[in-house]
């Protein structure tokens, strides 16, 4: 794992700036690659591609950016899990070394802009064609691998992180329209960020750039619901084993010592566990993190289920309110710009002690969104379920399950009957999209906090709905709608998550469920063999009872990376001290989308047990504390 940075001039570069510029870029990027750097720029100092490198493949032999004969240049940040047969196919007498890194320099060669579609892995890269004196940037297919650009002056800058791009920038605002987005999802849409004029190459997508800069996207790859009704699901269920142990098998792939995260679910479990099963000699090591502060936000039991019966080495982490005072800072910087729930601090806790004894993790990364693992679709099927025993029409494709099939897994809801309410609380029966988007909305959660005026009465609905009813889904299946928006945009701010709070600490994670194969796969099967009687990811349980322990697989009550941050904040303590502190400055008071009703004691008080409102806002303020009101950005190191 890397970083990659650098930037296409307008003819009026020189040398002197351009190595200025990536000596710093490659600085501020320093804890993705810590392992070697390095520069290339054109002799006239109009294009410069800058590396930090983290050596996990070809250790020897695989520093960037790489050069190939013909003059082209690579900088590359991935790792492409079927190098080894695409340098067969391309020749293996055509290489100088065993890194992936030249199988992309010269798949490009060989098939152009096409190459990406050979790629199997996760990657995000420039290589600078000599020849058509242009750029060609691309990403995988699902965003695991970040990718962000700007254009100050008729430059072109690209960086793996967003932070490395910020110097560079004559101003640094918020984007309005990611901010929208941010209060109602907890992530952006559409490539958009919370930064104003920075974007990101959406994921599938590549691009030529020519100076000027003249930008030309391309969607080369698109998850596609056809849904597949000739085979049964015992077919399903072949299939699904054969592709899910393929990507274990070529995910292990590495030149250094590799273990895997573990969550305590289905999903993670599995992960290890057939990565464990593929590597019986080794004493695999497995990581897991856990609070002190009760049942609810311990799930380590289940990890030491998994240990027993698999004999993986497994490492408990315990994670201490003080460590939350201590690392929130560095949480926010490393993560560019804040998403998602405050489950990036317990990764970073996770990551900083997995650093202690290897460099490569396997997680369980999305599999809630391939084979449906989120309860608030339980939540969105059962009012569906009653509206269709209502109205009579539980035989359309709407309505997969009875509302008497889904009751025996109702029980897993007891945790959210506070979501249930709310949801309940704004309507009932509407139609669909609406429903969900109801479910995903956090925007009713502020209180009188937010200064909804400054949105001019715009609402991401409408962008919500474009994705919910994408042409590549089918316009029957509830089941495969939600699951579709989430794998296109809350997937997306995970893997975020994910990769900052692994680089952070000089750690690559790697995610084997999402392999393009298993994914394609996973959506032409049918959702009443995927839901069937709504249960929640009841095709894994199906398809790998002999590789989860009895305790994981029945477990109803997983709740992902449950954090007390609601305990902590109403009690006394450092924590609640602290976050009073943040909020006490006049910059915090005065920030443009508050209303002078923001107090945070009162939200503080209704801030339910796993609610996000006063997690989205301090996220939102640290962040402005640490790249908008200074606009200085240096090289940081996580203490």
């Amino acid at each position: 794992m890397c970083g990659i940075a650098g930037f296409l001039g307008n003819g009026h570069n020189s040398s002197d700036i351009c190595r200025d510029v990536l000596e710093q870029m490659n600085r501020i990027q320093r804890h993705r690659g810590p392992d070697g750097e390095g520069v290339w720029w054109s002799q006239n100092g109009n294009v410069a591609l800058g590396h930090t490198r983290l050596s996990i493949i070809d250790i020897a032999h695989g520093a960037q950016p790489m050069v190939t004969e013909s003059g082209n240049v690579i900088t590359y940040n991935g790792e492409i899990y079927n190098y080894l047969e695409l340098r067969e196919r391309i020749g293996e007498s055509n290489f100088r070394t065993h890194s992936d890194t030249e199988v992309i320099l010269l798949a490009y060669e060989k098939w152009g802009a096409d190459c990406v579609e050979e790629l199997r892995g996760m990657f995000a890269f420039t290589i600078w064609d000599s020849a058509r004196q242009e750029l060609f940037i691309a990403r995988d297919r699902f965003g695991i691998k970040p990718y962000y650009y700007c254009i100050q002056d008729g430059v072109f800058y690209f960086a793996s992180e967003i932070k490395a791009l910020l110097p560079l920038t004559s101003e640094v605002n918020v984007s309005v329209d990611g901010l929208r987005d941010y209060f109602t999802f907890q992530f952006c849409l559409g490539g958009k960020t919370l930064f104003k004029d920075i974007n990101e190459l959406k994921p599938a997508h590549y691009a030529y750039v020519r100076p000027g800069p003249k930008i030309v996207q391309q969607q080369y790859w698109e998850v596609h619901f056809d849904l597949d009704w000739d085979h049964t699901e015992n077919y399903f269920v072949k299939e699904l084993r054969e592709r899910f142990l393929d990507s274990v098998r070529v995910h292990l792939r590495s030149d250094v010592e590799v273990g895997a995260y573990v969550s305590g679910g289905l999903d993670s479990s599995l992960v290890a566990s057939a990565a464990k099963e593929q590597k019986p000699q080794d004493k695999f090591k497995i990581f897991n993190g856990r609070f002190l502060d009760g049942r609810d936000y311990d799930e380590s039991v289940y990890a030491e289920a998994l240990a027993s019966e698999r004999n993986l080495n497994l490492h408990l982490i315990d994670i201490e309110a003080d460590d939350f005072v201590n690392h929130i800072n560095d949480i926010i910087y490393y993560l560019d710009f804040p998403v998602a729930g405050p489950g990036s601090f317990p990764q970073f806790m996770v990551s900083k002690a997995v650093q202690k004894h290897i460099k490569v993790v396997l997680g369980g990364q999305g599999g809630d969104e391939i084979f449906g693992g989120y309860t608030r679709y339980l939540i969105a099927y059962f009012e569906q379920c009653i509206k269709g025993a209502i109205e009579g029409t539980l035989q359309e494709g709407n309505f997969i399950v009875t509302y008497e099939s889904i009751i025996p897994n109702l029980r897993g809801l007891e945790r959210y009957k506070p979501l249930i309410k709310e949801f309940w609380s704004h309507g009932l029966f509407e139609d669909r999209d609406r429903r969900y988007f109801q479910l995903v909305n956090r925007a009713n959660n502020f209180g009188g906090a937010i200064d909804w005026s400054i949105f001019n009465g715009h609402s991401s609905f409408e962008e919500f709905q474009k994705i919910y009813w994408g042409d590549n889904v089918g316009k029957e299946s509830y089941f495969d709608s939600v699951t579709h928006f989430d794998f296109k945009t809350l997937l997306p701010a995970l893997l975020q998550v994910e990769d900052r709070m692994s680089m952070a600490h000089s750690i690559e994670s790697r995610v084997p469920l999402l392999d393009h194969p298993l994914v394609d796969l996973a959506a032409t099967i049918p959702a009443n063999i995927k839901f069937q009687n709504g249960e929640l990811k009841r095709l894994l349980k199906v398809a790998f009872p002999d590789k989860i322990p009895p305790a994981i697989l029945a477990r109803e009550d997983k709740m992902g990376f449950p954090v007390p941050l609601a305990q902590w904040m109403n009690m006394r303590g450092p924590v609640r001290e602290f976050l009073l502190d943040v909020f006490s400055s006049k910059a915090a008071k005065d920030r443009f989308y508050l209303t002078k009703e923001f107090n945070p004691e009162q939200l503080i008080e209704k801030e339910s047990k796993y609610g996000r409102s006063f997690w989205a806002l301090l996220s939102l303020e640290l962040w402005q504390n640490s790249f908008l009101d200074n606009h200085k950005v240096i090289e940081r190191r996580p203490t």
